[in-house]
């Protein structure tokens, strides 16, 4: 294939893929569901699953193999602008917040990790015979104990705001647990896969310290450095969205060049990007990068979709996927109810509530399965059972909400702590407050 050809064939495929997406998305707000389980049912539809049972040899000709290498470096660029805007908008201040945040976010993140640990050791075989003589080790049992302890920031405030949720308690409390097990999952994630193909000791030890002697060289070199630059004398505001860009791609390659994904890189970049006085993400840096990581997610999203196989799975697979749904919905719905009630001494349909809202999934759950099936530890048919469960928990996030929110009786968004102390405070001051403006805020664009 020519360079002229391949450039159109990439421009033809953008543009088909951009409009399914699109047009699903549309669709699935319709129905009352976050965008990203059209878009992704988008991508399913434009893959082997589907297009490729077309007569004629559709789904080759509208995406053959020379494009496809250029479609996922798309996807990643996606992937990279976009997780640093998340890395860039990230609280890092409600790792130390006490009361109903921490409780909730500690056991909604630890509780499903066990059990998704759990469900390895358990049915191992079931396990061996779907991941496609990928080995069921520790860096499988970690990586899964991370897959299923997942909860997805964006697409949870999109349901937020369409469910009227927005300012009830309740979504305050969830809204900034997610946020705190985003910043816990990442790190831990990083640990699963940086063994990399060669899974000795020695080999994990040298790249966790170059690792760690990478992280310390951006916040005790880079950050410092970045600072002096946006605010040194006749520095542009313009000028700092490049500047971001740039930072987020070089990351970006580092920890890629390091064995691990490119999106460990955009995070640590944006959590390390200066901000405002205030401690707010520059709007005039935020905006532009969330706008383009936005456009593109949809290619991400339809090579997501193209990855999963769904004629490919065995009768048998039923029974694990059964399993995972199990595991998934159980772990995060008693992890959050009971820290909810416990922790927070909410009415139990609240703390059951906050546990629903934790069990969604989408996106954040879409980038951690790719990046296993990247890695190798998890295979295509695993990755398939795997989307499945995320779009169901996802799905299953709204119509689950209805029967525990009474709008009439909603309480408002109150203190999140625990103490006396904590009734004093003002919401700026109150744990866990950092993520509620991102629920009652302007909706930016969001997968």
């Amino acid at each position: 294939m020519s360079i002229d050809s391949t450039v159109t064939h990439v421009v033809a495929a953008l543009a088909l893929v951009i409009t399914a997406s699109s047009a699903l998305g549309a669709v699935a707000r319709k129905l009352r569901q976050p965008s990203v389980i059209g878009q992704l049912f988008a991508g399913i539809a434009l893959g082997p699953s589907l297009l490729g049972l077309a007569p004629g040899g559709a789904y080759e000709t509208l995406f053959p193999d020379q494009i496809k290498p250029i479609l996922t470096s798309l996807a990643q660029v996606a992937l990279v602008l976009f997780l640093f805007a998340v890395g860039y908008e990230l609280d890092l201040g409600q790792l130390r917040n006490r009361g109903a945040v921490t409780a909730v976010s500690l056991s909604g993140f630890a509780i499903p990790m066990l059990i998704g640990a759990g469900i390895v050791l358990l049915y191992s075989g079931g396990f061996r015979s779907a991941n496609g003589g990928h080995p069921i080790d520790a860096t499988f049992t970690l990586y899964m104990a991370v897959a299923l302890s997942i909860t997805a920031v964006p697409v949870l405030a999109s349901i937020i705001r369409d469910q009227g949720l927005a300012g009830t308690r309740p979504a305050t409390i969830a809204m900034a647990a997610a946020g705190v097990i985003d910043a816990l999952s990442w790190p831990v994630l990083a640990v699963a896969l940086i063994g990399g193909e060669d899974g000795s000791l020695r080999a994990w030890s040298l790249k966790v310290a170059l690792l760690a002697a990478y992280i310390l060289v951006m916040f005790v070199v880079v950050r410092p450095a970045l600072k002096w630059w946006m605010h040194r004398p006749g520095a542009l505001m313009a000028n700092h969205v490049p500047v971001a860009a740039a930072l987020a791609l070089a990351s970006a390659w580092a920890t890629s060049a390091l064995g691990l994904h490119v999106i460990f890189g955009a995070l640590l970049a944006g959590i390390i990007m200066p901000r405002q006085s205030d401690g707010a993400p520059d709007s005039q840096v935020l905006r532009p990068l969330q706008e383009t990581g936005g456009l593109l997610l949809p290619v991400f999203f339809t090579i997501s979709g193209m990855s999963v196989q769904l004629n490919g799975l065995h009768a048998s697979d039923l029974v694990l996927l059964l399993v995972i749904c199990a595991a998934a919905m159980v772990g995060k719905v008693t992890a959050g109810a009971l820290s909810a009630r416990g922790g927070a001494r909410l009415p139990w349909r609240d703390s059951l509530l906050i546990g629903v809202l934790l069990n969604t999934r989408g996106l954040t759950e879409l980038i951690v399965l790719n990046v296993g099936l990247q890695a190798g530890v998890i295979g295509p048919r695993l990755y398939a059972l795997l989307v499945v469960m995320a779009l169901f928990t996802t799905a299953a996030t709204g119509p689950l909400i209805g029967p525990l929110y009474r709008p009439a009786g909603a309480s408002p968004a109150g203190p999140v702590g625990t103490g006396p102390d904590d009734e004093q405070q003002t919401p700026e001051q109150r744990p866990g407050s950092g993520q509620a403006p991102a629920v009652d805020a302007e909706p930016t664009p969001q997968p």
